[in-house]
């Protein structure tokens, strides 16, 4: 399963960004991004607001385990 906050969380980092920086990007609080680095699903509007500020396709990881459970014939 993909841990979305945790991928964002790494991304991040891999910029050298910070997590104020982040916050502001995105109109909110420190907090409610460490939030965010939480959870394991996100709502795909803020995901894609994520992917835009981070310049990084954050759906891939979704599309890829799509077509992994469907090569294997899966559901989840």
């Amino acid at each position: 399963m993909i841990h979305i906050g945790q991928l964002i969380e790494t991304e991040l980092h891999n910029q050298e960004r910070s997590v104020t920086w982040f916050a502001n990007k995105l109109y909110c609080d420190r907090t409610n991004v460490y939030s965010i680095f939480k959870r394991q699903s996100i709502d795909t509007e803020q995901l894609l607001r994520i992917s835009i500020i981070l310049k990084y396709n954050f759906f891939k990881y979704y599309l890829e385990e799509y077509n992994e459970c469907e090569k294997n014939s899966t559901i989840l």
